[in-house]
């Protein structure tokens, strides 16, 4: 196993396909959600999302900051106007990961289509993996995952595995402004530090495509 605390300076044309990179601690690890803010808002107040979070909806949480600016428009997109980091244990984390499906069916990885569905079914977790995103939010030639959880994942996740919940939309904001004024390098001092995450080989192997 990779020392946890390594820094990732490989060249972009170097970094593995499939690897998950986060803002990370021993104990935790830092996603990125974006909600309307009648339910981002209390949630980064009190620390733990309001009666209005939908438990029974598969909710996606994702490590990386750049694709959670990709999929919400910087926190302009409808519905999406407060962006939130939710830091988490690790042990949390690793179990939706252990108990997680692909959310593709993979020839070779999984029996047959039949015995995907199966698995899809009845896993509380699916993982995806998709492009990051630079600054200009392009894609680069590397994934980043995303980790959908639902039923008992979703749960456990709003009850058990919230350390802490940051409202972190004013960033979003201000980077974003740094990019458009094409000040890319204070823009890139400003964005959350996320290192390689170290795993045991066993926690990913079923779910890299």
């Amino acid at each position: 196993m990779k020392d946890q605390h390594e820094q990732n300076d490989q060249p972009v044309d170097q970094e593995p396909r499939f690897r998950i990179r986060a803002r990370h601690t021993e104990s935790t690890v830092t996603v990125h959600q974006a909600y309307r803010p009648g339910i981002g808002l209390p949630a980064a107040r009190n620390g733990r999302f309001p009666s209005t979070w939908r438990r029974d909806r598969m909710t996606w949480i994702k490590p990386s900051f750049l694709w959670m600016m990709h999929r919400c428009g910087w926190g302009t997109k409808e519905g999406q106007e407060t962006v939130l980091a939710v830091e988490i244990s690790r042990e949390g984390f690793e179990w939706a990961l252990r108990n997680a499906c692909l959310s593709h069916y993979v020839p070779g990885l999984h029996d047959n289509q039949a015995a995907w569905k199966r698995e899809l079914r009845r896993a509380p977790a699916r993982v995806q993996w998709d492009p990051e995103r630079d600054l200009h939010l392009n894609p680069l030639p590397y994934r980043s995952l995303q980790l959908g959880l639902a039923g008992e994942a979703a749960a456990r996740y709003a009850d058990e595995w919230i350390v802490g919940i940051e409202d972190v939309t004013p960033l979003a904001t201000e980077v974003h402004a740094l990019v458009r004024a094409g000040e890319l390098e204070r823009a890139a001092v400003l964005l959350p530090e996320e290192r390689p995450y170290s795993l045991d080989e066993d926690v990913l192997a079923h779910l890299r495509s």
